[in-house]
């Protein structure tokens, strides 16, 4: 048998331990807006490299850089799926951000 000293010291311990049902019901809540902002940045990222291939293949049509070597008058769609027109991706995105209209 316990003796009273023991139970009391018991009881005591028990009830200075943490509510842990509070703890583990909340873990869902932040799941929702973590998830949404991930989804938003993947989003806002592929915008991002869409908007700097698309901003290329123009800087290539109005530079004429992929012009046909056998047709003057047409456009080689192999050399616009290769072709860089600026160093860097940033670049691209910068000047079709700031340049509204052609």
């Amino acid at each position: 048998m316990k003796s009273d000293t023991e139970k009391q010291v018991m009881e005591i311990y028990r009830e200075s331990a943490p509510d842990e049902r509070g703890l583990v019901g909340r873990r869902y809540i932040n799941h929702v807006a973590w998830s949404l902002l991930l989804v938003t940045i993947t989003f806002s990222a592929w915008l991002m490299l869409a908007l700097a291939n698309a901003e290329n293949q123009r800087n290539a049509l109005v530079n004429r850089k992929c012009v046909d070597r056998v047709f003057n008058t047409e456009i080689d769609h192999a050399c616009l799926k290769t072709v860089k027109t600026r160093d860097h991706w940033w670049e691209h995105v910068g000047y079709a951000l700031t340049h509204l209209k052609p």
